[in-house]
């Protein structure tokens, strides 16, 4: 005879001799058993990969276009043809540096991050690795690019300017008159050692020709320098992203 305990835990059919299964009883098992699951980690990798990927793909062609616009001051394309552009614009370092190698990083970044139809094996650790590679490059591009857009917008455009009438043969001539010395702004008004043009509005005159190129340097640089500050902080993103889903993968179930 069974007890009266183990009447209540044995269903009746057992009870009558029948062939039956007792309910399994829940095994509760050590926390430790289980790592970090790494579904939770990649679904944030992906979602900081669909992020990162278009936003670079939109400040590398800002880049661009900013630096093909120092390349024509004034709208005017003579300059260009003269070779009279200032020479970290003549470089193009919006182009090359703050421009195609982010673009390549990013159009990377966003097919993998979306799951692009024509990409084969997206999410997978081998791309994520790949996107590390893209986004060194494009941290180096764009590091050269807020170097030279920096030294460009120090140093101030190429221009026709008037020489002192210390210097012999004075008279208008093409060069960098916040560098030069003998130029009439450092000669009456202003010293190189004690003050610089980016803070003296009413110096920007000194430039004859090309009409406005201060101003239109001045912003053009500026914002290549703030456009590859923005692009080196996603590619460092996406560099320490790219070292995560290398890890455990873009997607859920990579």
């Amino acid at each position: 005879m069974l007890s009266e305990d183990n009447q209540q835990a044995t269903p009746r059919g057992c009870l009558l001799g029948r062939h039956c299964q007792l309910p399994a009883q829940p095994t509760q098992l050590s926390p430790a058993l289980f790592p970090l699951l790494p579904p939770r980690v990649a679904m944030c990798v992906g979602k900081c990969t669909r992020i990162v990927g278009p936003c670079l793909l939109t400040l590398g062609t800002l880049s661009i276009v900013a630096n093909a616009l120092l390349l024509f001051p004034g709208w005017a394309w003579k300059y260009l043809a003269d070779g009279h552009i200032t020479k970290q614009a003549k470089a193009v370092p919006g182009i090359w540096g703050g421009g195609i190698t982010v673009l390549l990083a990013a159009t990377h970044i966003t097919a993998v991050g979306w799951r692009c139809a024509s990409c084969s094996d997206c999410g997978t650790r081998r791309n994520a690795f790949l996107s590390v590679v893209l986004s060194k490059l494009a941290l180096l591009g764009s590091a050269a690019c807020f170097i030279m857009s920096g030294v460009g917008l120090t140093n101030g455009p190429l221009c026709l300017y008037n020489t002192s009438v210390h210097e012999h043969g004075h008279g208008p001539r093409w060069g960098y008159p916040f560098l030069d010395p003998n130029s009439q702004t450092f000669d009456t008004r202003i010293s190189i050692q004690t003050e610089n043009y980016l803070y003296d509005q009413s110096l920007w005159s000194t430039c004859l020709e090309p009409a406005g190129i201060v101003t239109w340097n001045v912003c053009l640089f500026s914002i290549l320098l703030l456009v590859s500050t923005a692009e080196m902080v996603l590619a460092s993103l996406q560099i320490i992203n790219g070292c995560f889903g290398c890890l455990c993968g873009f997607c859920d179930g990579k």
